[in-house]
């Protein structure tokens, strides 16, 4: 198998098993005896983080400074990668936390938890095409992805944040 095909199937695996693992979370009772009700503050900014080197990636890139580029995108995967084991750690072990706000600030905050929540499914297999096509060296094909990426994965980054300021107050 070329490296090509190697990564097209990490992709299709990865984009499938990832929300499978968060859907089965919330389907299965919490594992008690272990608290990580620590997790959900780290990981927001876990989550702020990457949205602040997402955001400096683009400006090197801009500037052509494509070897800090790499670099700092890099460090996103990195930062998404550790927020996924956060995330992942948290709810095994702790009851979902429900929304305890009143109208019409409750209806923005189920709206940014949906689009959230929808938007960083679909944007797997965005970031996974994209860095490959980087590690592969198509560097056209990057960018051209790269476009639709980046927002979407800047959205998903900065909507975490603001659904965890948001629920933070209804936590156990």
């Amino acid at each position: 198998m070329d490296q090509l095909q190697s990564h097209k199937l990490w992709t299709t695996i990865l984009s499938i098993t990832i929300p499978l693992v968060v859907v089965f979370l919330f389907n299965i009772p919490p594992i008690k005896g272990v608290d990580f009700s620590f997790l959900p503050p780290i990981y927001a900014t876990v989550n702020g983080l990457t949205a602040v080197f997402l955001v400096l990636a683009v400006i090197a890139v801009k500037n052509q400074k494509i070897s800090l580029h790499k670099k700092l995108m890099t460090l996103c995967i990195g930062l998404s990668v550790l927020f996924l084991a956060m995330y992942v750690a948290y709810h095994l072990t702790s009851e979902s936390t429900s929304y305890g706000g009143d109208a019409p600030i409750k209806y923005v905050y189920y709206f940014v938890l949906i689009t959230h929540i929808i938007l960083s499914v679909a944007v797997i297999p965005f970031v996974l095409i994209t860095y490959s096509r980087a590690l592969l060296g198509d560097y056209e094909r990057h960018r051209k992805i790269a476009r639709y990426t980046f927002p979407l994965w800047l959205y998903v980054a900065v909507s975490g944040v603001i659904v965890y300021i948001m629920i933070s107050p209804y936590y156990v």
